[in-house]
């Protein structure tokens, strides 16, 4: 699953049902409409890879992909273990994907146990609480295509026919062949000058309970902490970045750096990898493929500088980055002549996700279905330590929360518990309302006077401090710690 993204459904219209039938013409109309869902990758006799458009009309007539891409999995019990394990085995199948074939994406049919209404007139339909289950591989999917999707797949289950192409209209690979052909010399200037003074090879002083085995070794298990704001934080972040011209991700890095100076006992030099949607022609804000790319963020702290004064400089750095930010990671480190297996700065990464109400949930037809959240044993860490922040505007509480999943290899459950506790305690000073009031007291507002002692910790320090004055005869003043 490390190379997936899974999309969980669940019918939730009672009056309603969805044929199977025609779910399965509509994902083939889709993976028609967009190239890159019939696309071979290989590598070539040289080690270069190479894209292949399937024919549309050999996709059409193929029993192997209708076999390949579609299944109906009918539950024997009808309760949340059945169906956990059912879908925890579908997400970790090894052979769900064949890219040599151009088999990238699968829909699962998952249908509740109902002894009683199996019969042939319904064994064509999804029912309420029913679900599917699509898997997507990432070579050919992002989050932003998320949307994309599922606008296609209901518009093609609706008509029930084949969705519209442009033929002038660009595809995936047609993207792959102008990034070869861009000037990119002024990028790689830009990238150069960002980086050149850096220690490639320097890691950060995280709290990790072991030393990192190499990525041959790495097992993808994770450990995780999540943690949701109530509203008066995630209202005040959203207030504070409006008032400060400046994204969310922006004003979220912002924090993360300010968080990771106070957990490395201000380190200054922070380089970490932030996540990129990279779709920065208006051609490509409808396209499926796979443009998400990973960029450096790197930024030097001063200890003396506001938390107003870091959001500044955070701001403007992303700017700057934002006009180079095609250019590929590959090109960068190769720059520098190192690849991405030995560079540290990959292993701790930034993201922040902006869910949408076309996300949630999705309509077929009149019937309504809604996501599902998958278990956080699913959750396979692919980086050392992960920060993604989640702003969801549809939620009546909890709008914004975020998680770490960090490699189990390095850190136990606890640590990253204890790590996530620290975040949220240094979150809450910079984003409660007093806080937000009192953003002009640069004493407050420092990053050097930001604390992740937590409020039980504070106390058992002052007990520890009063006990040790309680035994010592001073016959000076007073001295408080």
């Amino acid at each position: 699953m490390i190379y997936a993204i899974p999309l969980f459904y669940r019918v939730s219209s009672v009056d309603s049902h969805i044929s199977i039938s025609r779910l399965h013409r509509a994902l083939q109309f889709v993976i028609m409409k967009h190239t890159i869902l019939h696309t071979a990758l290989y590598f070539d006799s040289n080690g270069t890879i190479m894209q292949h458009c399937l024919s549309v009309n050999t996709l059409s007539d193929s029993d192997d992909m209708k076999s390949y891409r579609f299944s109906i999995i009918n539950l024997q019990n009808d309760n949340d273990c059945d169906i956990d394990k059912t879908t925890n085995e579908i997400l970790n199948h090894s052979n769900l994907f064949d890219l040599s074939k151009g088999h990238v994406i699968h829909c699962h049919i998952v249908r509740r146990y109902r002894p009683n209404l199996l019969s042939l007139e319904n064994d064509d339909l999804l029912m309420n609480d029913d679900m599917i289950l699509f898997n997507i591989h990432h070579s050919a999917f992002d989050g932003a295509c998320t949307s994309i999707f599922l606008r296609d797949f209901s518009v093609a289950y609706e008509s029930n026919c084949s969705l519209p192409v442009d033929d002038h209209r660009i595809q995936y690979i047609d993207y792959s062949v102008y990034e070869h052909q861009i000037d990119m010399r002024l990028s790689r200037d830009f990238w150069y000058s960002q980086l050149e003074e850096y220690n490639l090879e320097y890691r950060l002083s995280l709290p990790a309970d072991r030393q990192r085995l190499s990525t041959d070794q790495r097992s993808g298990l994770s450990s995780m902490a999540q943690i949701s704001f109530n509203n008066d934080i995630s209202t005040s972040f959203t207030n504070y970045a409006s008032s400060h011209q400046m994204t969310p991700f922006q004003l979220g890095l912002a924090s993360f750096y300010a968080f990771l100076f106070k957990l490395t006992h201000a380190q200054n030099d922070l380089c970490i990898a932030c996540i990129n949607a990279n779709r920065y022609r208006s051609e490509l804000q409808n396209m499926i493929g796979m443009f998400v790319s990973t960029l450096p963020c790197r930024i030097q702290l001063d200890s003396h500088w506001s938390f107003d004064e870091l959001v500044k400089h955070v701001r403007d750095n992303c700017l700057s980055i934002l006009e180079h930010s095609h250019y590929p990671l590959q090109h960068i480190l190769a720059d520098f002549h190192h690849n991405p297996s030995n560079v540290p700065f990959l292993e701790t990464v930034f993201d922040f996700i902006t869910l949408s109400s076309d996300v949630d949930e999705m309509f077929l037809n009149g019937t309504n279905l809604k996501q599902m959240s998958l278990e956080e044993s699913y959750e396979v860490a692919k980086f050392d330590f992960l920060l993604t922040f989640i702003y969801n505007s549809t939620l009546a509480d909890g709008k914004l929360s975020c998680s770490f999943v960090c490699s189990r290899d390095l850190y136990e459950e606890k640590t990253v518990v204890n790590i996530a506790r620290r975040f949220e305690y240094l979150f809450e000073e910079l984003f409660t309302s007093k806080a937000i009031i009192n953003q002009m007291d640069e004493c407050i507002r420092s990053i050097s006077k930001l604390s992740l002692i937590l409020p039980e910790e504070n106390e058992e320090i002052k007990e520890i401090v009063f006990c040790r004055q309680a035994n010592v005869i001073e016959r000076g003043s007073l001295i408080y710690i």
